[in-house]
């Protein structure tokens, strides 16, 4: 997994950061792009207390400094005090893509209820898409799900690499492009 096109996956939690309990969400991300994606990429990660400067300078390294065409971050979507992810995603993006968040909530409230809690937002950032996800692995899997078939499609538009998935795993949407089966 040298080289290959890099992948922000940002955890923003304070007990994690501090080692009281494992990360779960960032090793859930990675996972499931090992599964999603065919091309090469590479994963660069990071462990983060909630704290708005912290999380923005962060996004702001993984997309200007170590070239990420993605970042994905977990944690740090909900209402409490805390929970600052959006914020500081608001921050550095140029151009916010409000339809990720839409369509995320939407796929959770047909599993939880509470999921209209849930704040995630996305937006552009350069040539760096930026997407909040929860904190749980199932419910990453499931918001991925909802989003991966256009994550592709939009990284081409803002001129990143060319990112392809298993079609076995998840079809990405291109137009005018029959998805290989």
């Amino acid at each position: 997994m040298n080289g290959g096109i890099r992948i922000g996956i940002v955890t923003v939690s304070d007990r994690a950061s501090a080692g009281i309990y494992e990360d779960e969400g960032g090793p859930a991300i990675k996972a499931y792009f090992e599964r999603a994606l065919s091309s090469p990429w590479m994963p660069v990660a990071r462990v983060i207390p909630d704290d708005r400067a912290l999380i923005a300078k962060t996004l702001i390294e993984l997309a200007d400094q170590e070239g990420c065409c993605l970042i994905v971050t977990t944690g740090g979507t909900g209402p409490a005090p805390r929970d600052v992810t959006p914020e500081a995603t608001e921050d550095v993006v140029e151009k916010p893509m409000p339809g990720f968040g839409e369509l995320m909530r939407q796929v959770s409230l047909a599993k939880v209820p509470t999921a209209i809690l849930s704040r995630q937002t996305a937006g552009i950032r350069g040539r760096c898409l930026i997407v909040n996800l929860p904190g749980r692995p199932r419910a990453i899997a499931e918001c991925l799900d909802a989003v991966m078939p256009a994550i592709p499609y939009c990284i081409d538009l803002i001129e990143g690499p060319y990112l392809e998935t298993d079609p076995n795993v998840i079809v990405a949407f291109r137009p005018g492009q029959k998805p290989k089966v």
